[in-house]
């Protein structure tokens, strides 16, 4: 048998070339090794954008649409929203019973996030919280992978910890300790050289329109010491370049390396020519979701549904253990009622 993969995402806006080579194009690949469960983390989301949710609904359907325009496939993976199953949540509270709040208080990324996120009011139990429901998430589907980066190695190790510690509390061993999955992504910085992000509106979107991509390509910033068209460039100071490295690899790289250590173009034809590969490298992803659009019904809603019913019936499964384990009543439990 397949070894089962969890993972997913925030909809907190639209994807952006940063999620497809950092995760997407990984998630494509693993769909043809492992048996793959994809989550639309819009509980996650609500976390940071509760104050103003109603955009969510529409992010999650984007997000849909993306993932499948990028290569997620259907029938070889399933597909969920965490809101749309409801076991999520009660797993979440079955962990918080015995979690202590100093995991949760000497996690990592949590002052870390709450930095990042200035002027939203984020000292919340939720937001506290967030690593149980991640826990959650992944006990639900006993997955026994979770893809991540090396930054990401803490999450994981507290998720490890919360299910040793429930197995041992209750004496059975329902869920395994997933393992990580290290993915080296490309480096990839927002348009102002810092961390892409739609919190910055420093993004370029999976499926932006080419005037869109030409026009956010121009505001780039490139190499801060090359000040006139005759200065020599330092390829590996500039942002402009990194994208070559991802987009446009092989040749191209040690031409664009040429030009720009030996002057003999400028920055901004340089990013023109980086424009232009980017539309041409996003055309395939644009076109489909156009067309899954257009057959919304058929391709997309009908095919997520039966996948929906798939996860359920999952969880369904992994709660009635833990309701057993924990005692607790439920009918089915009962032979003599």
């Amino acid at each position: 048998m397949k070894k089962r993969v969890l993972s997913g995402m925030r909809p907190t806006g639209p994807l952006h070339i940063g999620h497809l080579v950092g995760a997407l194009k990984n998630w494509v690949r693993l769909q043809e090794e492992y048996d793959c469960y994809f989550m639309i983390a819009d509980w996650h989301a609500l976390m940071s954008e509760y104050e103003d949710p109603k955009l969510t609904r529409k992010y999650a359907m984007e997000m849909m649409l993306d993932w499948l325009s990028c290569g997620i496939d259907l029938k070889k993976s399933t597909l969920f929203t965490q809101s749309e199953i409801p076991a999520h949540l009660e797993l979440a509270m079955t962990f918080s019973l015995f979690v202590p709040l100093g995991w949760l208080e000497r996690n990592p990324t949590y002052k870390e996030q709450l930095r990042e996120m200035k002027g939203r009011n984020l000292t919340t139990y939720a937001f506290l919280g967030y690593p149980v429901l991640q826990a959650a998430d992944i006990a639900l589907y006993k997955a026994n992978v979770v893809p991540v980066g090396a930054d990401q190695l803490p999450h994981l190790e507290l998720t490890r910890e919360i299910l040793r510690r429930f197995n041992n509390l209750y004496g059975k061993k329902i869920f395994p300790e997933p393992e990580a999955l290290l993915t080296e992504t490309p480096k990839l910085l927002g348009l102002d050289n810092r961390k892409m992000s739609k919190s910055y509106n420093n993004y370029i979107a999976i499926c932006e329109n080419p005037d869109e991509i030409r026009k956010k390509v121009q505001t780039m910033i490139t190499d801060t010491k090359r000040i006139k068209l005759k200065d020599k460039g330092h390829p590996k100071a500039c942002n402009v370049f990194s994208y070559y490295k991802v987009f446009a690899p092989g040749e191209k790289v040690k031409e664009v390396k040429q030009w720009c250590k030996n002057a003999q173009k400028g920055c901004t034809e340089c990013k023109k020519e980086m424009a232009e590969i980017l539309i041409e490298y996003l055309k395939p992803f644009r076109e489909k979701r156009k067309w899954l659009e257009g057959e919304k019904q058929e391709r997309v809603v009908a095919p997520y549904m039966e996948s929906l019913f798939k996860a359920r019936k999952e969880t369904d499964a992994t709660i009635k253990e833990v309701k057993d384990a924990l005692s607790l009543f439920h009918i089915s439990a009962e032979k003599n009622i």
